[in-house]
């Protein structure tokens, strides 16, 4: 396997999360891979997730090691949705486990994000770039999604959310509005389907 070129400032670094990282993984190419066989540095825990990863190509394995950090760190990626770093910082907890979740919840919220949105830097083999795939990535709240869809199941999952639901409102405002879907979402997580349906006509009313 031929490594990619690793850049300076990245030297022993996870392509993946960006986490100093001594291991390697290889992803060997074909004839329905986009790109020859080549191998990455990764960390120790990034590389058994993408041996997993049943990709073709080195971005649709990236894409699924970033979906299966979220998936791991939803508790961490979840206190930047709830708190802001000065309310933890000014928060009365007391006990023990809440003082240390004062004092590290906010890097351990840190370190999980910068994780998953991190990119990697531009592949190339011996000095020759190779073509970038198609980016969908979608960005909300500090996180970056590989696409509108994985941020949708990402808060469906996190505050229990009726997908269909979610989906329809973004089909209406638009993924620019996605922070005011997501609030209609969470506002009518426990009402009836009857209830959702009377909303969307008014929606599409409005925007019509």
């Amino acid at each position: 396997m031929t490594p990619i070129d690793i850049p300076f400032e990245f030297r022993h670094t996870c392509w993946f999360c960006g986490e100093p990282g001594n291991r390697e993984f290889s992803l060997k190419g074909g004839s329905n891979s986009v790109h020859p066989s080549l191998s990455v540095p990764c960390c120790s825990e990034c590389k058994p997730i993408a041996a997993k990863a049943p990709s073709t190509s080195i971005w649709e394995c990236q894409t699924y090691v970033k979906d299966a950090l979220i998936k791991r760190y939803a508790s961490h990626l979840a206190i930047g949705d709830n708190w802001t770093r000065e309310e933890l910082e000014e928060s009365e907890f007391s006990c023990k486990i809440l003082s240390g979740f004062r004092e590290s919840g906010w890097m351990m919220y840190e370190i999980a994000r910068d994780r998953v949105n991190f990119r990697g830097w531009a592949l190339s083999l011996d000095g020759v770039a190779l073509d970038e795939h198609w980016d969908t990535s979608f960005s909300f709240n500090g996180l970056t999604f590989a696409s509108l869809g994985r941020a949708v199941d990402y808060y469906r999952q996190l505050y229990g959310l009726d997908r269909d639901f979610m989906t329809s409102l973004l089909n209406l405002l638009g993924q620019s509005r996605f922070g005011y879907a997501l609030k209609l979402a969470k506002l009518y997580r426990t009402s009836p389907s009857r209830d959702k349906q009377r909303l969307l006509r008014e929606l599409a009313d409005e925007e019509d």
